[in-house]
């Protein structure tokens, strides 16, 4: 791209926080969000029950693998010396008579000899056969004949406890993931209702792209969470408890107490590097999703203003705008991912050298390799336990960072407020007053409407005009309660707007303006939009006098034809006659019009133009006009200027007043002329 473009481009802190963005700490965050996953408390102690027996379930396995060692390996039998055996190197020395009487007798030596051999024998019996003697079951005949059934048992009850775990384990993944795809989905469901409350004012603030990815993409790395992180959460903590335990207990039992020190003193430095690199890690992750939601924001933009980009041949700036955006994006990923990975290997070097350090203890020692072999594997299951809990800390920071962000904008609220005892109206009676109506927006220091006071009688037609940022369509805005004024009140039938149900409101004003926005679906669908009870016989109806019919069957689908995204499919003037009919169908008393044919050709003008007559009919009005020719008949126009009505009258009055009104339509006319 040419080096002169580069200043368009947009600069990285373009998509940094958004203005409603907070910080929260990790404990409010995740409090919050056990409030989500309450209602699914049941699966979620179930598969963390799981998890804790799937961390147990190597208990059993540890205890089999000396025994299967010793029924492996050959171990070295001692020679006994036989009691019959002559004793020559015992010196016979004569005793006195007293003495002699005192030596036990030749039965008694019998049976001591035999006491003796027996708890000899005892000693000598191998882990297996104590094993099962502690159950009271004889396994092994006196020549050792039962060792292979002694293996068969034992390979069966490692089998079975293997088993076990693998049925625990794939119940606590499934339980908890199950869990977090329903709480994602509440979390979806209710920042897209969040959203749907907000006023036009926080809609004019926000990045339609940003919120897409805050309300779509964040609630991913929340199911994360839950299901695997929650899963790792309560059975790696268990694993690496079973082998400790395991450890310590076989450590004090064979006499290996300074493996204990190890265990106590050394696994905490495994952590060392975790919570470190997590706090990192949580601060590139922040940025690194500020700059996906930029992305999405952009990614939204081009496709929407793609009439404009192919008018204009854009194509490889926006390509190259898209890419440096890309960039940023992945930078900002990449950082994150440098220091989570590291996580894993520091980890791993911490466990391995205390590994090594115990070994090389047992060996300085002098403890047999069957002595040895049982602590084998629990140090083998530790590592991949310990690996999770570095992860846990990574997922826990990252899920801070997506929290944070969902719970600012739903802690956002800029929604208009309904009173409890709001009052009902199901129609229009007598009259609309504005009384010295005032309004700005957030942040701005200028009225944008000042002192408005007018009122408007059912069946009339008032009309606004005024040029550019004048305020006419804030007026508008105001009627329909879009935004809530900054002082004085609309009156509706006596009562203020802000005491009636906003349902309500909306049900009774209808719309129609400049720019149609259509929904990607079928005609039929756009235009019974807002009356769900509508027939297709009322719907056909409504695009008749709306003079879109003829147009609507002209295609093979008619009614079911797909419009396309905004009604992309059909040419300005079927859209317009499209949301004609909507609003015809809706039946409001009330009617905003803001200047529907600004923008179409003369025929397409005059069939829009016919359209709107028949839905004026029996209504009031309250029209926003750029075509001054559109609004002769008016009862009243209102001229704006810097937010406040500098005139009103008639078009008579107004004209032979010469004032602002008459100077708009020599401009207009003067244009007409040229044209």
């Amino acid at each position: 791209m040419p080096r002169k473009q580069k200043k368009h481009m947009p600069a990285p802190e373009q998509f940094g926080r958004e203005w409603f963005d907070r910080d929260y700490d990790a404990k409010t965050v995740y409090r919050r969000l056990w409030g989500y996953t309450r209602k699914y408390r049941g699966i979620i102690i179930a598969g963390m029950l799981l998890g804790m027996l799937t961390g147990g379930a190597w208990t059993p396995i540890f205890m089999m693998v000396r025994p299967m060692a010793e029924q492996l390996i050959p171990q070295q039998v001692e020679q006994s010396v036989s009691p019959e055996a002559p004793q020559q190197e015992t010196p016979v020395v004569t005793q006195p008579e007293t003495a002699a009487k005192k030596q036990p007798t030749a039965t008694e030596q019998l049976a001591e000899t035999g006491k003796k051999e027996a708890e000899k024998a005892k000693k000598n019996l191998s882990e297996a056969e104590r094993l099962f003697e502690r159950f009271g079951i004889s396994i092994s005949n006196d020549d050792g004949s039962a060792r292979t059934s002694i293996l068969i048992i034992l390979l069966l009850f490692f089998a079975g406890a293997v088993g076990l775990k693998m049925v625990t384990q794939y119940l606590n993944q499934y339980f908890l993931t199950k869990a977090g795809m329903k709480v994602v989905l509440d979390l979806r469901n209710t920042m897209f209702a969040h959203l749907q409350q907000q006023s036009l004012a926080f809609h004019g603030r926000c990045d339609v792209g940003k919120l897409m990815s805050r309300a779509t993409g964040d609630p991913a790395i929340v199911q994360t969470i839950i299901s695997s992180t929650m899963s790792d959460l309560c059975r790696a903590p268990f694993e690496v408890l079973t082998a400790i335990v395991f450890v310590s207990a076989y450590a004090i039992q064979n006499g290996m107490l300074s493996l204990l020190l190890i265990t106590v003193f050394g696994y905490p430095l495994c952590m060392v590097p975790v919570v470190w690199l997590g706090r990192q890690i949580r601060r590139w992750t922040a940025r690194m999703l500020e700059q996906s939601a930029g992305m999405g924001s952009n990614f939204h933009e081009n496709l929407t203003c793609v009439r404009i980009i192919k008018a204009y041949n854009t194509e490889a700036a926006e390509t190259e705008k898209f890419r440096l955006i890309s960039l940023r994006q992945y930078k900002m990923n990449m950082r994150a991912v440098r220091f989570s990975i590291l996580v894993g290997p520091l980890t791993e070097l911490v466990a391995m050298v205390l590994a090594g350090a115990f070994l090389m203890m047992c060996a300085f020692r002098g403890f047999s390799f069957v002595e040895i072999i049982p602590l084998l594997p629990p140090f083998l299951i530790l590592y991949k336990p310990m690996k999770q809990i570095g992860r846990i800390q990574i997922a826990l920071e990252n899920g801070r960072a997506a929290l944070q962000r969902i719970f600012s904008l739903l802690d956002v609220h800029e929604e208009l407020i309904e009173k409890p005892d709001a009052l009902p109206i199901k129609s229009f009676n007598d009259s609309i007053v504005f009384d010295h109506v005032s309004f700005l927006y957030a942040g701005s220091g200028d009225l944008i409407v000042n002192d408005a006071n007018f009122t408007i009688k059912r069946g009339q037609m008032y009309a606004v005009v005024g040029s550019t940022g004048s305020g006419k369509s804030t007026i508008a805005n105001l009627l329909a309660r879009f935004y809530d004024v900054t002082s004085g009140q609309i009156l509706i039938d006596g009562h203020d707007i802000r005491d009636y149900k906003i349902a309500d409101i909306r049900a009774v004003i209808g719309a129609v303006t400049q720019e149609s926005i259509l929904f990607n679906d079928t005609i039929a669908a756009n235009i019974a939009y807002g009356s769900p009870d509508a027939t297709r016989e009322q719907i056909i109806e409504a695009a008749k006098l709306a003079n879109a019919h003829n147009f609507i069957m002209a295609h093979p689908e008619g009614y079911e034809r797909i419009v396309g995204e905004k009604g992309f499919v059909l040419s300005g003037g079927e859209r317009q006659r499209v949301a004609i009919a909507r609003a015809i169908l809706r039946n409001p008393p009330i009617l905003i019009l803001d200047e529907a044919t600004s923008a179409l050709d003369t025929v397409t003008e005059q069939q829009v133009q016919e359209a709107i007559n028949n839905l004026m009919q029996n209504r009031t009005i309250f029209a926003i006009a750029h075509r001054l020719s559109t609004i002769r008949n008016a009862d009243c126009i209102l001229v704006l200027e810097h937010g406040v009505i500098k005139e009103r009258g008639t078009h008579e009055e107004l004209y032979a007043r010469g004032g602002i009104y008459r100077r708009l339509c020599d401009i207009q006319n003067e244009q007409h002329l040229e044209a």
